[in-house]
């Protein structure tokens, strides 16, 4: 409503007529549609152009079109994993009050939510040895964008370079290309030898230019970075922080972040908690307290409850017993909209606290020893694939004589392209990474069907 009268426009945006007129004439554009470049085929007409249906046609035709889907196994990975969710993650998950909780703004409503996302936090900094961890990232991409972004803030010397390795996904590096490009940073990489870092090509790269330099344990090609220390030694001597690619099920077993002297660890958290969706995910964002007050989006924190000496003797409490009580609380909040605003670290403008919850869930389900023996898993079973692949008559696996997790590039003698086609008509999904290479991931959700996929794969590569 405005000025007494039902508002033509938006309840939300109650601006009088001449009030719109007045801002439209100072940016000289005549109505509110020029200011938004819609091209003509998107336009909203007033017309959806959707044939009515009853209930049961709608479904009808959606199981139609849905069986259109091919079902194919997936041997996928390179960024996207799946692991067995257990139903428990569903059935918790899914309880309204965190289905219909947004962001967790009164903490006087919203402890429980809390408390699962500060727990969240808490087994992100077991796992990674650094001291904080934020309630969630957008994806991987995003993590490693903000951790750039961080870098440059807090360098206290010139610098605009951010090291990244040859075998980046060209997906991730694009995200961090737009979202650095603003504040005047630029991406340059650093050579790999067999898939993992070639230390004197990093050497020659890195210079007193350099604000971060990121790794990734495993690598895009499934391989554990053997250069961890050395990586962070060179970012160290040129003044640059040293940001580590990973995931909640690889650092159960690998190398803890904090002995090889990484400062950030970013990746992708949803790897446990979600099934593989191509595209939602969940950025797993960690660093050392002293950048606690330059890490992007939210922080939950807790403290213990006091109740004031009046209160306590009207109550009839023993001081004592009146304090102790746990609170959980958005600690730090340095995005822009209402809180920093100019002087915000970060413009993101929600996080992934739902997934972050699944996550959570999905890791006390496992417990410690749980989330090692699927780590583990995930070793054995990809050098195990390997060597069965490898016993194939023009197949070589894997590529790298390196340790592997979860995936493995596997050489053909034949042509990679026809393989890959031939595989996925016969119902396998792999990634084809070169006129002659295929990519090979196997966990937990696809190892059922290893002994057809080898005999498969012996037919289609001969």
């Amino acid at each position: 409503m405005t000025g007494g009268k039902a508002s033509t426009g938006s309840p939300y945006a109650p601006h009088k007529a001449e009030e719109t007129a007045a801002m439209l004439d100072a940016v000289g554009v005549e109505s509110v549609e020029d200011l938004f470049d819609i091209p003509e085929p998107v336009r909203f007409d007033g017309e959806f152009g959707i044939e009515k249906r009853t209930e049961q046609a709608t479904r009808r035709e959606l199981q139609r079109t849905l069986g259109e889907n091919r079902a194919l196994t997936e041997f996928l990975g390179r960024g996207h994993y799946s692991h067995y969710v257990p139903s428990l993650v569903d059935h918790l998950a899914d309880r309204s009050e965190f289905l219909t909780s947004y962001t967790q703004y009164q903490p006087e409503v919203t402890q429980g939510f809390l408390q699962a996302l500060f727990e969240y936090q808490s087994m992100l900094v077991e796992l990674t040895g650094l001291e904080i961890a934020n309630a969630s990232m957008y994806d991987h991409a995003t993590a490693l964008a903000e951790s750039a972004l961080l870098a440059a803030r807090v360098r206290q010397t010139s610098g605009n370079r951010v090291l990244v390795p040859d075998s980046i996904l060209p997906e991730r590096r694009s995200v961090l290309e737009n979202y650095i490009d603003g504040p005047g940073l630029v991406v340059d990489e650093y050579a790999t030898d067999d898939a993992n870092a070639d230390i004197d090509s990093l050497a020659e790269t890195i210079d007193e230019e350099t604000v971060l330099v990121y790794a990734e344990n495993p690598t895009t090609r499934g391989t554990i970075e053997e250069n961890l220390a050395e990586i962070g030694d060179l970012a160290h001597d040129n003044d640059a922080l040293f940001c580590l690619g990973t995931d909640p099920v690889a650092l159960a077993l690998l190398q803890e972040p904090a002995a090889v002297g990484a400062d950030i660890v970013v990746g992708d958290a949803a790897a446990l908690g979600l099934p593989t969706s191509y595209g939602m995910g969940l950025g797993l964002f960690a660093t050392r307290e002293k950048f606690v007050r330059q890490v992007p989006g939210r922080l939950v924190g807790v403290s213990e409850e006091s109740v004031a000496p009046t209160a306590q003797r009207d109550e009839g409490g023993d001081a004592a017993e009146a304090r102790g009580n746990r609170a959980f609380t958005l600690t730090l909040q340095t995005r822009e909209q209402h809180i920093r605003r100019e002087r915000a670290t970060s413009n993101i403008c929600t996080n992934q606290a739902w997934v972050a919850l699944r996550t959570a869930i999905h890791i006390a389900y496992l417990g410690a020893s749980g989330l090692v023996e699927l780590a583990e898993k995930c070793v054995t079973m990809a050098d195990d694939l390997a060597q069965r692949l490898d016993d194939i008559s023009g197949v070589q696996a894997p590529v790298n004589d390196r340790h592997h997790f979860r995936e493995f590039v596997a050489h053909t003698d034949q042509p990679a392209p026809p393989i890959v086609a031939d595989l996925e008509e016969r119902g396998f999904a792999v990634h084809e990474v070169g006129e002659h290479e295929v990519q090979v991931c196997v966990t937990d959700v696809n190892e059922h069907a290893v002994d057809e996929f080898v005999t498969l794969f012996a037919e289609v590569a001969i």
